[in-house]
């Protein structure tokens, strides 16, 4: 076998921003890498940064990565592990001479090199940062001229493995199978400890304490077997795999900038303990756009959250609403909105149990319709509300909130380029092909179970689900553990009976999307989440247990699946 059709260990070391500080050296010393990835972007992030850069000009970058770095760039070196970062953010440029200072001090000859084109702030007049979501070549260019550290602005999470993938094997943007293989395998690795037990709905409490960083075996003709690290924490099977597969996506087609996968095609086999191969993955050309995220400063929030204990929890949460909303009359913020959780419980045997909380979130483009107006009001309540009156927390002056908007541009408007360790500068071209994406038809649903006997019951006994944001919107991820079971899930979750178990979703837009070989349901609700999760929308702003909701919920589930 010859060294470039060896398989390539890619590794993952952080999943967000604030990840595991300690998983870059527990990556590099737990066994053999080829190349150590990190991804340290998203959409919340780049509004963070972007507030950053405000204050400093030479911000913009995520901080944590050289602070590993620190640790860890001298074993890099020793071990020969290229290591591959989206954590330039707004500032890659800037990240990369830090990374050679660092070098330099440290005494470690490593080449450095980045990648930019992403911002396209200049075009969105009023964001706060603009950046179009890359693809892979331009780490694969890097690479191919011997860098040893790459780090990147705004590209796909997968990007930091189809990069790599190009290198190594020398595929070129035409090999669209090999490609969407790549992209299924740094889908799975993005979001590190997710693919090995982290937040996995049929969580071990002993296993997922503190569960291993994944890493992909990825081969020449583009099929992968996902594992981690011996000995370390969590578990990999084909369960936590389809769960990170179903993460953040929508249906058949997954489009990027290198390529559309084709999560229809996926087919999952479990190879061995903690080892899952992925094959049969199909690519299509990418679509003739890149997604552009865009963040702005959306106003101003505030909140107070009125603690209602004991009797009367309703007539108590009408009465300080009233009174609230006579003192708020006079400020007039733009949106007001009130939640009442019942987190009391009749007869309980501690105060806290005892309680409920109501919520009350003001939005507006000026601070003071926020601040002093909702602080105010609140506090003068002290002593002439409901019994037992009293808030979390006082109301402060009023904090910013963001806005995610994704639009797009042609390939052609982004400058996408690779600059090396040397200061050359290579232009990366745009796709040779794209295609635009064609709704994909359902495919047929299994035979139905026979008709037996039923028990009410919560859907989570029978069926697994993970969720999440895209600006907005939400996917939920269902899939089922047996044909058994999938047969009964294909036909009972149903558009109507979501709608039935998620009350919020019946006045939105809500798709669902049919993945039999994952045995799998993919649910999109459009605008449940407003203006993304920097606009701090609902009491679960990326809709990460939004799933876990929808399991909880008791339905007529077949005796034989129980």
């Amino acid at each position: 076998m010859t060294a470039a059709a060896r398989p390539l260990r890619i590794g993952n070391a952080s999943g967000f921003y604030g990840d595991r500080f300690e998983a870059m050296r527990e990556m590099l010393t737990g066994g053999d890498l080829d190349v150590l990835t990190g991804d340290y972007l998203a959409e919340l992030t780049m509004l963070i940064l972007g507030r950053d850069r405000l204050k400093d000009p030479n911000a913009g970058y995520a901080r944590t990565f050289l602070r590993q770095l620190e640790e860890c760039l001298g074993l890099a070196h020793e071990r020969g592990v290229k290591i591959v970062a989206n954590a330039g953010g707004l500032n890659p440029a800037g990240l990369a001479d830090a990374v050679r200072a660092l070098a330099e001090r440290l005494g470690v000859p490593v080449r450095v090199a980045h990648v930019e084109g992403d911002d396209v702030a200049d075009r969105h007049p009023g964001s706060l940062a603009a950046h179009a979501y890359l693809g892979g070549f331009g780490i694969a260019a890097c690479l191919r001229e011997g860098a040893d550290v790459v780090v990147t602005g705004r590209v796909t999470d997968a990007a930091l493995v189809t990069g790599p993938a190009a290198a190594h094997f020398g595929w070129g943007p035409g090999d669209h199978d090999r490609l969407a293989g790549a992209v299924v395998a740094g889908h799975v690795l993005e979001c590190g400890a997710q693919a090995t037990g982290g937040n996995y709905a049929f969580f071990d409490t002993a296993a997922a304490t503190r569960p291993g960083f994944p890493l992909a075996e990825l081969h020449e003709d583009g099929h992968c077997v996902v594992t981690k690290h011996p000995g370390t924490g969590g578990l990999v099977d084909v369960g936590t795999v389809t769960a990170q597969l179903l993460y953040e996506t929508a249906g058949a087609r997954y489009p990027g900038p290198d390529v559309t996968a084709r999560l229809d095609t996926v087919r999952l086999t479990q190879d061995g303990p903690d080892r899952v191969r992925i094959d049969g993955v199909r690519g299509e050309a990418p679509p003739p756009d890149l997604k552009v995220g865009v963040n702005r400063l959306g106003g101003f929030r505030n909140e107070a959250v009125f603690v209602l204990t004991g009797l009367d929890v309703e007539a108590k949460a009408a009465l300080v609403r009233r009174q609230m909303e006579d003192a708020l009359a006079k400020s007039r913020p733009a949106e007001v909105r009130w939640d009442l959780v019942r987190t009391d419980r009749p007869d309980a045997p501690t105060q806290e149990t005892a309680s409920a909380l109501l919520r009350l979130v003001v939005r507006d483009p000026s601070q003071e319709n926020v601040g002093r107006a909702l602080s105010g009001a609140a506090i003068e309540l002290a002593l002439a509300s409901y019994p037992g009156f009293h808030v979390l927390a006082p109301p402060g002056k009023g904090t910013p909130y963001g806005v995610f908007e994704g639009v797009y541009v042609p390939h052609g408007a982004v400058d996408h380029v690779a600059v090396l360790h040397d200061g050359r500068r290579i232009s990366v071209p745009q796709p040779h092909e794209t295609a635009v994406l064609d709704a994909v038809p359902e495919p047929p649903l299994p035979e139905p179970l026979p008709a037996g006997p039923t028990r009410r019951a919560p859907l989570g006994l029978v069926v697994g689900a993970r969720s999440g944001d895209k600006g907005g919107d939400a996917n939920v991820g269902v899939w089922a553990r047996t044909d058994e079971a999938w047969r009964w899930l294909a036909h009972e979750l149903t558009v109507d009976r979501f709608r039935e178990l998620i009350p919020e979703s019946r006045e939105l837009g809500l798709t669902r999307h049919v993945l039999p070989r994952l045995r799998a349901l993919n649910f999109v609700v459009e605008g449940i989440l407003g203006e993304g999760v920097a606009a701090q929308h609902r009491f679960d702003p990326q809709a990460k247990a939004l799933g876990e909701w929808l399991r909880s919920r008791h339905l007529d589930i077949p005796e034989s699946l129980l």
